[in-house]
């Protein structure tokens, strides 16, 4: 029997955030925390509790729930920027927060009964991996689940866990709906009913926690599984790639604390061999001038991408190939231009950067591992080049297409 995460007493007197504009600020006033906190964060490999509290409280994870269930309501374009906020403090953190309020997202896609039973908590978390990686058999009522999956973001303090599998029949695999030779299904459950694996050694992001976790013939009732292909509502939340949306805002805030704080430390700095000030030194104002450039010309793809994208399917349009693939584009280079941007800032800054209290060597090690996801990968840019040609995108999912 699946029973629901035990219900939690308030945390603080202080009231959780009920709109766009007042998430985006308590987002703000977390920077320092985060900031101050990014230590003991990489070190601990998890975000603490009482941080974890800081960002619930903050209502960072109740940021998707709908106006109508007494949430915020944030759209993709505000949810990107919240996330965005978050990372200029700490990447991990924002990790964290982008995975962990996919829980109203997901409640899109589950019957109505278990997307209120997810959602009696607006501040519930939710972390694992949707690719299945997973084996569920069907038996009376539901499925049971077997397997092993990575990248649990946010594990450590999540209420609910996804887990992505192939679906089997009588030991058969179970095609799909569009004819595919087998048929996935996200299991959810909740994180108890889960074994979690401290594998997470990593150089980068290390404070997101981001564990592998297994069950073994696990029982999961049949409407506590659901199909990104198939949403229980229309609108712009029910669409599969909903969850990869807010993900740009990582990188981009990254880089963004990145260059605040090389031109801070530029405005009292002096090249050694010339004595010239950096303000004044042609290299510096290069440096400068081009990341700025790369990193304003990838936040006005990623968000101009995001508010097209918003516009046609509020009205209920369907998206061309073209329309489909700009947000793709958008946020594949927005890892990749963070990277770039961060790794001519810390070779700018030099010796400088690999001692502490210096952030440069964190922000370089996190973008690194955050580049490799797979929603930053060349099979994603296949794929786009494929939908765009009429060819075949070998992650068809990175596009928002699920059978």
């Amino acid at each position: 029997m699946v029973t629901s995460p035990v219900a939690r007493a308030p945390r603080t007197d202080r009231t959780r955030p009920t709109s766009a504009d007042e998430v985006l600020r308590r987002a703000g006033e977390l920077v320092p925390v985060l900031r101050a906190a990014s230590e003991q964060i990489e070190r601990t490999r998890h975000l603490p509790p009482e941080l974890v509290e800081e960002l619930r409280d903050a209502g960072m994870f109740r940021m998707g729930v709908p106006v109508a269930r007494g949430g915020p309501g944030l759209d993709s374009v505000q949810q990107t920027e919240a996330v965005e906020i978050l990372a200029r403090g700490d990447a991990s953190a924002a990790w964290c927060a982008m995975i962990g309020m996919d829980t109203p997202l997901y409640a899109e896609f589950l019957p109505e009964s278990v997307a209120r039973e997810e959602l009696s908590d607006p501040d519930a978390v939710t972390a694992g991996l949707i690719l299945p990686l997973g084996r569920a058999d069907r038996v009376p009522g539901g499925y049971r689940v077997t397997g092993q999956w990575r990248f649990a973001s946010g594990i450590t303090h999540a209420d609910w866990v996804v887990g992505g599998c192939f679906v089997y029949r009588d030991g058969e695999p179970e095609p799909g709906n569009g004819g595919e030779p087998r048929r996935w299904r996200i299991m959810i459950a909740p994180r108890e009913q889960y074994e979690v694996i401290d594998t997470w050694h990593t150089t980068g992001l290390a404070g997101s926690g981001s564990r592998d976790y297994r069950a073994n013939d696990l029982f999961v009732p049949e409407e506590h599984s659901f199909s990104l292909g198939e949403p229980r509502t229309q609108g712009p939340d029910c669409t599969p790639e909903t969850i990869l949306r807010n993900m740009p805002g990582v990188p981009l805030g990254v880089a963004r604390a990145a260059l605040d704080y090389v031109r801070e430390l530029a405005a009292g700095r002096v090249d050694g061999a010339a004595a010239t000030p950096w303000p004044d030194t042609y290299r510096v104002q290069l440096a400068v001038a081009e990341s700025e450039m790369e990193l304003g010309a990838a936040r006005h793809a990623v968000y101009g991408s995001l508010r097209r994208q918003q516009r046609i399917l509020e009205a209920g349009g369907e998206l061309t190939p073209d329309e489909r693939v700009d947000t793709v584009l958008a946020r594949v280079n927005a890892f990749r231009a963070a990277r770039t941007i961060v790794t001519r800032l810390y070779d700018l800054v030099a010796t400088t950067a690999i001692y502490r209290p210096s952030p440069m060597d964190r922000w370089l090690r996190d973008l690194t591992t955050m580049r490799q996801h797979v929603i930053a990968q060349d099979q994603v840019l296949q794929s786009a080049g494929a939908h765009l040609l009429g060819g075949t995108p070998s992650n068809p999912f990175s596009l928002g297409i699920v059978a």
